[in-house]
């Protein structure tokens, strides 16, 4: 298919609430997914939401395997993800260091919840439920903020936590997310 230019923060797209998918198992469904995927891969993300690429709808797509652009975090299974509802567990918040697509060159740090339950479904409109925490929990977390207008840097606490990344980890090479 296609590598779509990602909007980066300040498109209104952004911004907005996108709607959800009625329709499983399309060509056009399958198209956009194909279009995210090839996105993601081109710019080595961790996942990408569909806003970012200026369609308004509930699809998020996030997966990462063994990668040296994230030495610390556990596998993330590849998902297509629609439609979500995400539940926390409790109220326990964890901070960590997230950078995005929609906001390149940028990391800051974000409180989000360590646990979490997400359903939603596939791209044929099979369900998806599942139970996560960690870094699995926090890519979930970001990816689907998306789908509500949110971007990273609207829930950082302390501005002095946020930056260009080449001036916060000098010398690193580090994903955009």
């Amino acid at each position: 298919m296609a590598v779509r230019t990602v909007l980066r923060m300040g498109d209104p797209v952004l911004l907005q609430q996108a709607v959800k998918i009625e329709a499983f198992d399309t060509p056009q469904l399958h198209a956009l997914i194909q279009d995210m995927q090839d996105t993601m891969g081109a710019m080595d993300g961790a996942g990408i939401a569909a806003p970012q690429i200026g369609e308004s709808v509930q699809v998020v797509i996030f997966g990462v395997g063994k990668n040296p652009r994230y030495p610390d975090a556990e596998e993330v299974p590849y998902t297509v993800l629609i439609n979500p509802v995400l539940t926390e567990f409790s109220e326990d918040m964890e901070d960590g260091w997230e950078g995005c697509l929609s906001v390149p060159g940028m990391r800051g740090i974000v409180p989000r919840h360590i646990k979490l339950r997400y359903q939603g479904f596939d791209q044929y409109g099979n369900a998806i439920d599942r139970t996560v925490s960690g870094f699995h929990a926090r890519v979930v977390q970001h990816e689907c903020d998306h789908l509500w207008g949110i971007l990273y840097p609207m829930r950082i606490r302390d501005f002095r936590n946020f930056g260009f990344a080449d001036v916060l980890f000098p010398g690193q090479q580090l994903p955009d997310e």
